[in-house]
């Protein structure tokens, strides 16, 4: 396996060189730091022993009285290589003998090299110090020259020193020094580091990067899909290990992409097994998978149709102007659309489509799942079943106008019947008032017959009814009046609670208003036994609703038929046809109301006609 030069190699040499570089370097600068100082100390020693033998010479020539030696043997001291001067102080710090020139005040007691011993308490000073001055140090030596017995002679005996010999060194010849030896033992140390970065690149690279190659050779052929390849395991290290559990997880991997693959052969077979054609497509319409239904449902080739835009065969498949896919991606919403499909041999087909956004894919792309349904059977079944319901419509139409029509027309009979019994019974000496009223309302029941069949013509063209603002007292009295001679014919007493000071008024169509009352008034007086009273009234709750209340003493209404009165075509009377109550309910509610009923058995019922109140009805009319 040929070397590369990859990040992890290029960062383990970078690591590697780093770290011994970042070692050796301080060890060098620790190194440096102790090496000056042991200079320094080994220079301070010397200096104290020079300055020790010079202050016994000194002292010897003091005892002489001899001052051309003294100054003789300071100026041979302080000629001495690295030498910088030699000094004899007195105890008041006055300079009696200098082996070389100097400045009236380089020993002043404030300058920087006295205050770098005396800026210290005395038991603190130490006999040498390196002292910094401008452009280079020196190393100060100072040796006390004691008051002995023998010296009383010239100096005070309450003094404990005489003076002090000052020793100045050239301490940058010892910086110098360790300088030299720095420079020698960084080259060296370079040199080690180098050897013992390739050294441990080396290593690195047989021990380490190397094994992990193995490692990335057999997963990239394993993504490949040779699922049988592993990494060779040799030895017991962590690497070792590595490649045991790397096996273990490649069989894992292995196993899991077999049942993957099994359960995508069952999922395919599945959805190949489905009557409805499934299909996938990505933004730009190309078809990503297909069922066999969807295949056949063109006549074309898995082959053919993969990868394949349906734009291009778009138009035998939808109509490509209300594309649901299109439709799908721009909204982001499921759709459904009804397409014409063109067979392969010529016939139409209608399919359902059913398009729906898949959840957007980590990479960023949205596909759509299209379904679609073969509906052609449907289709001509709700085309039977609209077929169906218009003819039960008309039925109910034509019911309907038969009942209503009914209605009137008996109250007609009824009052020309009347007319023939009185005047078959008084004869020409009669009271004509009577027939003015069975004329007057004989004429009120044609007229009605003209509106109803003029408001089931409405209804079979589908106008919507004239609101009107329609006085509730007035449409009970107008109801009470028409519905009078059928009451009396049968013996029941009909009773109107007449409003109040203030009218109630209500929005509705005028016609179908006394359409529900006239209906729920002749229902009351059918219901009722001869000699029964039927009572209409009307109540206004807080101004919000008005009730008109019908109500008899009739038989009543069980419960479970209760539940059926209002459903068309359901009547307890023989020779009804269950459309009174369908019909007046319908209209109420067309209103924003609705018919409520109160019944007991032998007790008698009680219907109540509840719609929105309008203006400023505020009163309650007894019912």
């Amino acid at each position: 396996m040929r070397p590369r030069l990859t990040s992890t190699t290029v960062g383990l040499a970078l690591g590697i060189t780093a770290a011994a570089s970042i070692a050796s370097a301080a060890g060098a600068y620790l190194y440096s730091l102790r090496h000056t100082e042991t200079l320094i100390e080994t220079a301070r020693r010397d200096a104290v022993a020079r300055s020790e033998l010079i202050r016994g010479a000194l002292e010897h020539a003091m005892l002489e009285d001899d001052r051309t030696l003294i100054s003789r043997m300071i100026a041979t001291f302080g000629r001495e290589p690295h030498v910088i001067n030699v000094m004899l102080l007195d105890r008041q710090g006055k300079v009696h003998f200098s082996g070389r020139p100097i400045a009236d005040d380089d020993l002043d007691i404030a300058s920087p090299t006295c205050q770098a011993c005396h800026r210290y308490p005395p038991a603190a000073r130490t006999s040498s110090r390196v002292i910094d001055t401008a452009g280079s140090q020196i190393l100060r030596t100072v040796v006390p020259i004691r008051n002995r017995a023998e010296c009383h002679e010239c100096h005070d005996s309450r003094h404990a020193i005489n003076g002090v010999l000052i020793s100045d060194l050239d301490a940058a010849e010892i910086h110098a020094a360790a300088g030299r030896d720095l420079r020698w033992m960084v080259g060296v140390t370079a040199a080690i580091t180098i050897l013992l970065v390739a050294a441990l690149g080396l290593i690195v690279r047989v021990l380490v990067l190397r094994r992990l190659q193995r490692f990335e050779a057999a997963a990239r052929q394993i993504a490949q899909g040779n699922l049988d390849r592993r990494v060779p395991v040799t030895g017991s290290d962590t690497i070792s290990r590595l490649a045991r559990e790397f096996n273990t997880m490649a069989d894992s991997v292995s196993s899991l992409v077999g049942q993957v693959q099994g359960e995508r052969e069952r999922l395919e077979t599945i959805i190949n097994s489905i009557e409805d054609g499934i299909v996938v497509l990505d933004a730009d319409r190309k078809v990503v998978a297909a069922n066999t239904a969807f295949i056949t449902r063109f006549g074309t080739s898995r082959e053919t149709l993969l990868g394949d835009s349906c734009r291009r065969d778009g138009a035998a498949a939808c109509a490509v102007v209300d594309c649901p896919t299109m439709a799908c991606l721009e909204s982001g919403q499921p759709q459904i659309r009804i397409c014409e499909r063109h067979t392969p041999d010529g016939s139409v087909a209608w399919e359902e489509v059913h398009a729906s956004p898949v959840t957007r894919l980590p990479d960023g792309n949205v596909h759509v799942v299209e379904v679609w349904r073969d509906i052609s059977e449907r289709r001509a079944a709700e085309a039977q079943l609209a077929e169906s319901h218009k003819l039960a419509s008309l039925g109910l139409l034509a019911s309907g106008f038969s009942h209503e029509l009914n209605t009137p027309l008996g109250t007609v009979l009824a009052c020309v019947e009347g007319i023939g019994r009185e005047m078959t019974h008084n004869g020409e000496n009669s009271d004509w008032a009577y027939v003015r009223d069975y004329a007057a309302t004989a004429r009120e029941q044609v007229l009605r017959c003209r509106g109803i069949t003029q408001q089931f013509l409405r209804m079979a063209r589908g106008d919507p009814s004239v609101a009107q603002v329609v006085d509730v007292g007035e449409a009970m009295a107008m109801a009470t009046r028409l519905v009078t001679p059928t009451a009396r014919e049968r013996g029941v007493a009909l009773v109107l609670d007449a409003p109040g000071a203030r009218r109630l008024r209500v929005k509705a169509a005028e016609s179908e208003l006394q359409h529900a009352l006239i209906n729920l008034l002749l229902n009351a007086v059918q219901a009722s036994p001869p000699g029964g009273t039927v009572r209409v009234g009307a109540t206004a709750h807080a101004g919000q609703q008005v009730t008109i209340d019908v109500s008899d003493n009739g038989c009543g209404i069980t419960p479970e038929h209760q539940a059926h009165i209002f459903e068309p075509f359901f009547s307890m009377r023989a020779g009804g046809t269950g459309l009174g109550l369908f019909l007046s309910k319908n209209f109420v509610r067309h209103w924003g109301g609705d018919i409520l009923v109160r019944s007991s058995v032998d007790r008698g019922s009680t219907f109540s006609i509840v719609l929105p109140a309008i203006g400023d009805t505020v009163e309650s009319i007894p019912a």
